[in-house]
């Protein structure tokens, strides 16, 4: 034992301790959706990973950046002194969409990146400074990138400047290298990373597939991706959020290619917080679905007065076991 501790101590990095020492709790940030929870770690009382990187990707206009500022909203909510650096390349991120979210402004800072090397060095630098705090002065932070995609590079620029019509055949390697980086310091400092990317279809694949773009960059750095599709949900005429399906194509904590539905609103109600558990219910045998009604604790009732009135149907007892169906349904081992 000595012997092991004098090599931690001759190394001398920040990277190297004995296992023993490791923290052997997954940390987790709740979303705000439990069935969401579920999908990516297992458990509805989970959530995407505390310390490591999350993608989330789909088509043009399936809800990624509201998903993304659903979950920021729900960070800040659980952590009263908690804050979010959201690294926006669209331009899409403003004060009325944010107030509409019901984000708090004063705790969130938004940082216009253009570049892969402008997102790198403002994240690392930003992990530094957070890394230099003092341990007992840091509180919750998460990162967000919205999106991959739009991130350009310094050679793109500058060919384009000079009319020059190249593709920048470096830039997956410059993905792959700023999230090489990331990776590490971003455990060490306990920031989840939540990265929102584009899917295009596979031309030629004998089924139906999507791939998310950017090189392997993203894939091999991230602990979980999601890819989201989605329909839109309307109250009357009016279209109100959507519905959203979630798939695991990736996942640390949970099993691949496991879908559910969450429902997104598009206002401060950010993402359902119990839509989805009936569902999950049925699947386990807690309920069942008859003629539209669930029987629950000895009543039988529709689904939009249970999820209207949630409290009353969704007792400590009743979310313990819809937790137990959950770790059967999407963990490994199960």
């Amino acid at each position: 034992m000595d012997f092991l501790k004098e090599i931690v101590k001759e190394i001398g990095d920040d990277y190297t301790r004995l296992a023993a020492d490791i923290n052997e709790e997954e940390q987790f940030i709740d979303t705000g959706s439990y069935i969401f929870n579920a999908v990516v770690s297992g458990s509805i009382f989970g959530g995407v990973s505390g310390n490591k990187i999350t993608a989330i990707a789909g088509e043009s206009s399936t809800g990624k950046t509201f998903f993304s500022l659903a979950v920021v909203k729900n960070f800040l909510d659980n952590n009263p002194d908690g804050y979010c650096l959201y690294f926006d390349t669209e331009a899409a991120v403003n004060k009325g969409l944010l107030e509409s979210r019901g984000i708090d402004l004063k705790r969130l800072v938004v940082v216009n990146v253009v570049t892969i090397e402008d997102f790198r060095q403002k994240a690392l630098k930003a992990v530094d400074i957070y890394l230099n705090t003092p341990t007992e002065d840091r509180k919750p932070c998460m990162f967000v990138l919205d999106s991959l995609g739009m991130l350009s590079t310094e050679k793109e620029i500058t060919d384009a400047l000079n009319d020059k019509q190249v593709r920048d055949m470096t830039k997956s390697q410059l993905v792959k290298g700023a999230f090489r980086m990331l990776t590490l310091k971003l455990g060490q400092a306990n920031i989840p990373l939540i990265v929102t990317n584009h899917t295009y279809d596979v031309i030629g694949s004998y089924v139906p597939t999507k791939e998310m773009g950017g090189g392997s960059g993203l894939k091999y750095a991230s602990s979980t991706i999601i890819y989201l599709s989605k329909k839109k949900e309307k109250d009357q005429k009016e279209v109100v959020g959507n519905i959203i399906k979630a798939k695991t194509v990736k996942s640390r904590l949970s099993k691949e290619n496991k879908e559910v539905e969450i429902r997104l609103y598009y206002d401060e109600r950010g993402l359902d917080k119990y839509y989805g558990l009936l569902e999950l219910g049925e699947i386990g045998g807690l309920w069942q679905n008859k003629a539209g009604r669930y029987e629950i604790n000895g009543k039988k009732v529709f689904a939009k007065q249970i999820l209207s009135d949630p409290d009353t149907y969704f007792t400590p007892e009743v979310m313990q076991a819809l937790d137990e169906i959950a770790k059967n349904h999407f963990s490994y081992g199960s």
